[in-house]
């Protein structure tokens, strides 16, 4: 009987081993192995890609399984055509997450031709940034001053009908009468840089001055630039003598417009993955957000390249985003016709 029993137990060992072995492999980390693809709705060249080689840089150290990571610009209609993408296309298992333009989410509540999204089924990861609004002019162009910008034309770059750089024009051109044309056609923010050291047009306006201080820091130390208003609830320290779109409105309607165009800023530079991930993946994803934001490294890099960082998590991110989207119908609907579909 010894050896039917021997055998028999080394039968078993060997179903045990087997069943081992199949329990650790199914416990591996979904990232072990895998490439995780972050889709940026800008340029190579601008702020947006400076903060997307970090992040790739840094974030896989806080998934479980470490995957490889790497970012892919898909410029486009301010942002529209990366988050289309990512909502409709992209794999919904968590190994593709954007970067995306901050006026995008709001999108669909405010008519944008082309938003093809549900912003409230995306899930938010974070937000890397909060972010003033100003209208930024160079130095030598005739734009000085708020009764400069309705008084002569104002010429500015956008990077395409999405992003604050059109759509905080359309609004001033339609709630005060200002005289701003914009020339789109930009790829990134520090093209549109280029254009206004050239001479090709006035200036820019939607938030920037994060982009400046990485990418053109002399433009500050030098007064290069003028600011003529801040489209934000408060002043700049950094132009302090600069109004702002809300001390200038004349009634609260007006107000009530303004504040719901600029809940993107604090949502500067916001990070999503596509609609029906598993909540568990998503969890994975807000936790390594998260860490990432607080991570020493990373944050020594952040201070390197002259970068801010003011995150916000990806819960508060829906939450700001629910309370836009259930916005007074009236305000909604005022909104809407200032944008004229932009």
């Amino acid at each position: 009987m010894q050896g039917p029993m021997r055998f028999g137990s080394l039968a078993i060992a060997a179903a045990l081993g087997v069943a081992l072995a199949t329990g650790a492999q199914a416990q591996e980390p979904f990232y072990k192995g895998k490439q995780v693809k972050l889709i940026i709705s800008a340029g190579v060249a601008g702020g947006y890609a400076t903060y997307a080689r970090l992040l790739v840089q840094h974030m896989p150290n806080h998934l479980p399984g470490k995957p490889d990571m790497l970012f892919q610009s898909m410029p486009g209609a301010g942002g529209l055509l990366a988050t289309n993408y990512l909502y409709a296309q992209a794999p919904q298992d968590g190994t593709v997450i954007g970067l995306i333009h901050s006026t995008v989410p709001l999108g669909p509540l405010l008519g944008m031709q082309g938003a093809r999204f549900d912003a409230l089924k995306l899930n938010w990861l974070g937000s890397m940034d909060r972010s003033d609004g100003p209208c930024t002019v160079w130095h030598t162009a005739p734009i000085k001053t708020w009764q400069d910008m309705l008084d002569k034309e104002f010429i500015v770059g956008s990077s395409g009908v999405g992003s604050q750089m059109d759509v905080y024009p359309a609004a001033m051109n339609k709630l005060f009468g200002t005289k701003i044309r914009v020339i789109g056609g930009y790829k990134d923010g520090a093209l549109i840089f280029q254009a206004m050291e050239r001479g090709e047009i006035h200036g820019r306006c939607g938030p920037q001055l994060t982009s400046i201080g990485a990418l053109r820091p002399q433009w500050l130390s030098e007064h290069r630039i003028n600011v003529p208003i801040m489209v934000s609830e408060q002043r700049s320290p950094l132009f302090p003598n600069a109004p702002t779109l809300i001390e200038l409105a004349k009634d609260e309607p007006t107000r009530q417009q303004i504040r719901l165009l600029i809940v993107s800023q604090d949502l500067d530079r916001p990070v999503l993955a596509p609609p029906g991930l598993p909540p568990e993946r998503v969890k994975l994803l807000r936790d390594a957000f998260n860490a990432t934001m607080k991570d020493p490294a990373f944050l020594a890099d952040i201070k390197k390249l002259r970068l801010t960082l003011d995150w916000v998590s990806g819960e508060e991110v829906h939450k700001l985003l629910a309370n836009a989207y259930s916005a007074p119908p009236d305000v909604v609907s005022a909104a809407k016709e200032l944008m004229g579909g932009k």
